[in-house]
């Protein structure tokens, strides 16, 4: 592959006391692509994730973002290398409508210091389009919301942000069949946009329905990273079970 990864992290390693998260692991995802991350639990996956949007430092390794090298990335670095993370839990604020939780902290003014709710609400309005999520008033709580429509919410704060590399942990855990159709079909538009998706699964079978490439983890390093279309989910599912390592096809 001739293009060079957006994303390259080399030799992380990263320890919990006496638990060893992450040995020399290597993870990389190119531009516009959907990269999925699986594995068991306790494999790294978390913890990889996580040092990328800043939540973490790297005992020792080095990432990459762009050609930039970082021996690690501070929050504020990673949000400046436009990184976003969608976890599990979303952090919506169950209590503000859609518009307060996308604008949190970024909400937009007239005069100086008034808010501009109105233009706000427009913005939200227009992402909520963009990514064709279907809620009827903006102004009700997200804790009303369902789980496909708070996912909604978390993503299209992360468009505001001008996000050019978006992460998402288990984005379709506890949805229906139709949320889920509908949270795969916005992944897929993220990339159609050429925003970089990795996204921690463990259903197989709706990785190999958005994903290019798949990276395997297993007791903390990448024993495998392999395009989607040259696998399948019994390949990459022995691969997560076999016992011991299968070696990194890192390039």
């Amino acid at each position: 592959m001739n293009q060079k990864p957006i994303i390259h992290m080399e030799n992380i390693c990263k320890k919990f006391s006496h638990v060893r998260a992450l040995h020399k692991a290597n993870f990389f995802a190119f531009p516009g692509e959907v990269t999925a991350i699986v594995g068991d639990n306790g494999s790294g996956k978390s913890t990889l994730i996580k040092l990328l949007c800043g939540a973490l430092r790297p005992d020792s390794g080095r990432i990459i973002i762009d050609g930039r090298e970082y021996s690690y990335l501070s929050p504020r670095q990673a949000i400046m290398e436009g990184i976003t993370t969608v976890y599990q839990d979303l952090s919506l604020d169950n209590r503000r409508d859609c518009t307060g939780n996308i604008f949190l902290g970024r909400e937009l003014t007239k005069c100086g210091f008034w808010l501009d709710r109105p233009s706000m609400i427009r913005e939200t309005q227009r992402l909520l389009n963009e990514l064709n999520i279907k809620i009827q008033d903006v102004t009700v709580p997200v804790g009303y919301l369902s789980g496909g429509q708070r996912q909604g919410i978390a993503i299209a704060r992360a468009l505001l942000k001008k996000s050019r590399i978006i992460i998402f942990d288990e984005p379709t855990a506890s949805m229906g069949p139709a949320e889920t159709a509908r949270i795969m079909a916005i992944i897929r538009s993220l990339k159609e946009q050429g925003i970089t998706v990795i996204m921690i699964s463990h259903n197989l079978f709706q990785i190999f329905d958005v994903a290019d490439r798949i990276s395997i983890m297993k007791s903390g390093r990448c024993i495998g990273s392999v395009p989607a279309k040259d696998s399948s989910p019994q390949k990459i599912n022995d691969m997560i079970l076999a016992k011991g390592e299968t070696g990194c096809t890192d390039e």
